[in-house]
């Protein structure tokens, strides 16, 4: 998740656009750069790190230009470097672009041009483009972006710039954000409002497959085929603060908005072409490597230990390999057995928690392969790891950590992938799957039309002082972190129990008005689960149901059911951990809590 602008007026770009990027910071901090037109050609400066370094460096090369973009990164492909941070240009700057996004067939698109003798600087998805712009373009701009984007794939927004065209800006989007912010003589282009609500309150939202021509005076949108697209100009109401929330009243209830697209965008480069199979083309392994180790170990901590409880679940029942999952912080003080037959995989959202990479370096140091799981490009543990699979969620604002776990179970595509190289499940098998992990974004966005059963759940329950989370198999799995959710940010004693180790002591907690959140998505121990709900309603526990639609049998024995899109057992943990993580956000509205910033935690723990 970057952050883009654009400027094109009388006044100087560089300083509405150094301006707006301090407001859109937040959306990523590995670099920032922007492109000025000045006298005939455009300029760029751009810096890794954060903005801090852009502004120096522009002290002593000041640009000054009436049209400019922006741009604040969040590195998905290239490490952070000035190098790597935008804007690029093609080798002589004609055109200049910016971008948020993830091209997916990159690859294939550099080979070609490189072959036609283009030459690149970066290691960047984004570059393609504006090669690919260039090569394409022959005096008209406008033509030569819709053939761009026939040629490219993924999710994006993108902002372009040209030598030869001093007098617009062009963007488009799809999948991610971007609007028009509508001036006196001025026009802007911004991923998020905050850049531009210091200059105007109205803009235009654009769709997906919309292309604007942003000029001083004026504002043109068409759709792909070139015809105009009538725009209503939204009047933005909210405050600074709200507006760089996207509205929502906090970070947390932003980012748990933001997982069909983290989801979507982790998945979509390791489907291959044909939609029947999955590939990580960072990884390339193949049998050979797979029978180089004898185990696994899963080593994370707090929400990304339970990530990888789900994830032993799956590379076990695929892939047939011995996973043990542990804590990071205990993990090198019990004379672990790791050796050169051992694979490591840590998993972390910030790259920087110093057990897991402490974990990490011991492992290594034993001999072990490692695979880092991680959401920040050229983190400590990314660089330390042999093999490295990132997860595109963007930046986690928020404390308490949720589209980082849902995107962290990526480990169900990593499952999937080794056993497809062992052979170990039947291709129409994998089909299925792959088809149901493209609907999960869609899933997710249905869960989230509807939270007003969740938010009255929370009022009811949200002052009792115990609440109990019982599943089995995977759905114990995502119990735990359902758990971690409520006390993390709501302060509730909450615990997780395996639901059949409830008779061998838990149930002597159990008792009149407690709530009992009980998981039973799992059809394989659905029966035993039931079984396990009725001891605790035995009891007269408040008991509140995680079902797949379709299912009327659990209503029969809870008190209240929430239903999440039904999908393969391997898929519910994705879907079901949702309502969970919706149900202690607004409990701790309901208790008056900083969401955002719980007590006595930090978003990065980087001391033993």
């Amino acid at each position: 998740m970057c952050g883009i602008l654009g400027y094109v007026g009388n006044g100087n770009a560089s300083d509405f656009l150094i301006e707006g990027l301090r407001r859109l910071e937040y959306r990523g901090y590995d670099s920032a750069g922007i492109a000025v037109y000045e006298n005939g050609k455009i300029e760029i400066e751009k810096k890794a790190g954060r903005l801090v370094n852009l502004e120096k460096a522009l002290e002593s090369h000041p640009l000054r230009g009436n049209i400019g973009i922006g741009h604040t990164r969040w590195a998905t492909h290239g490490k952070p470097s000035d190098v790597n941070a935008h804007p690029h240009g093609d080798e002589n700057n004609h055109f200049v672009i910016v971008h948020n996004g993830i091209i997916e067939n990159y690859l294939s698109l550099k080979e070609e041009l490189i072959a036609k003798g283009h030459v690149f600087k970066s290691e960047t998805d984004t570059e393609v483009v504006v090669h690919l712009l260039e090569e394409l373009y022959s005096g008209d701009f406008v033509a030569a972006m819709r053939a761009v984007l026939e040629r490219i794939e993924g999710s994006y927004a993108l902002a372009f710039m040209s030598r030869k065209h001093p007098d617009v800006l062009i963007c488009t989007k799809q999948d991610n954000p971007l609007i028009i912010g509508l001036g006196e003589g001025e026009n802007f282009i911004a991923s998020d409002i905050p850049a531009i609500i210091s200059r105007t309150r109205r803009t235009y939202i654009l769709g997906d497959g919309e292309l604007a021509l942003v000029r001083k005076d004026s504002v043109e949108v068409k759709n792909r085929a070139g015809e105009p697209v009538s725009k209503k100009v939204f009047e933005v109401t909210w405050n600074a603060e709200a507006a760089e929330k996207g509205g929502y009243e906090h970070f947390m209830l932003k980012e748990i908005h933001e997982q069909p697209k983290a989801v979507r965008d982790t998945m979509s480069q390791r489907i291959t072409s044909d939609k029947k199979g999955v590939s990580f083309e960072e990884l390339a392994w193949d049998a050979a490597y797979l029978n180089s180790f004898n185990k696994i170990y899963i080593v994370a901590c707090g929400t990304a230990y339970h990530a990888g409880l789900v994830g032993k679940y799956y590379i076990e029942k695929l892939a047939r390999v011995l996973v043990e999952v542990d804590v990071a912080s205990e993990f090198r003080y019990r004379d672990p057995i790791v050796d050169e037959k051992t694979l490591l995989i840590v998993v972390s959202q910030s790259g920087e928690t110093s057990d897991t990479l402490a974990a990490l370096k011991e492992s290594k140091r034993r001999g072990a392969k490692t695979l880092a799981i991680t959401n920040v490009v050229g983190s400590s543990i990314a660089r330390e790891a042999d093999q490295v699979v990132y997860t595109w969620a963007g930046p986690e604002i928020a404390v308490a950590s949720t589209k980082a776990y849902t995107t962290q179970l990526v480990l169900f595509m990593l499952a999937l992938y080794m056993a497809e190289i062992k052979r170990n499940i039947a291709p129409e098998r994998v089909e299925k799957l792959v088809a149901q992990l493209q609907q999960i974004p869609t899933q997710v966005s249905e869960i989230l039309s509807d939270v007003d059963p969740i938010k009255t759940f929370a009022k009811q329950y949200g002052f009792n002082e115990d609440v109990f989370y019982i599943g089995r198999g995977l759905d114990y799995a995502v119990s735990l972190e359902g758990a971690l959710k409520l006390k993390e940010i709501s302060y509730i004693h909450a615990e997780a129990y395996a639901a059949g180790e409830l008779k061998h002591g838990t149930l002597a907690l159990i008792v009149e008005g407690v709530p009992v959140i009980a998981l039973a998505t799992q059809r394989s121990v659905y029966e035993k689960t039931l079984s396990n709900i009725k001891e605790v309603k035995a009891r007269d526990a408040v008991v509140i149901g995680i079902a797949a639609e379709g299912d009327t049998e659990l209503e029969k024995y809870v008190d209240h059911v929430m239903h999440v899109p039904a999908s393969d057992e391997f898929i519910m943990p994705i879907l079901s951990v949702i309502p969970l993580q919706l149900l202690a956000y607004y409990a701790a509205i309901t208790r008056g809590c900083d969401v955002d910033k719980p007590r006595n935690l930090a978003k990065s723990v980087t001391v033993e």
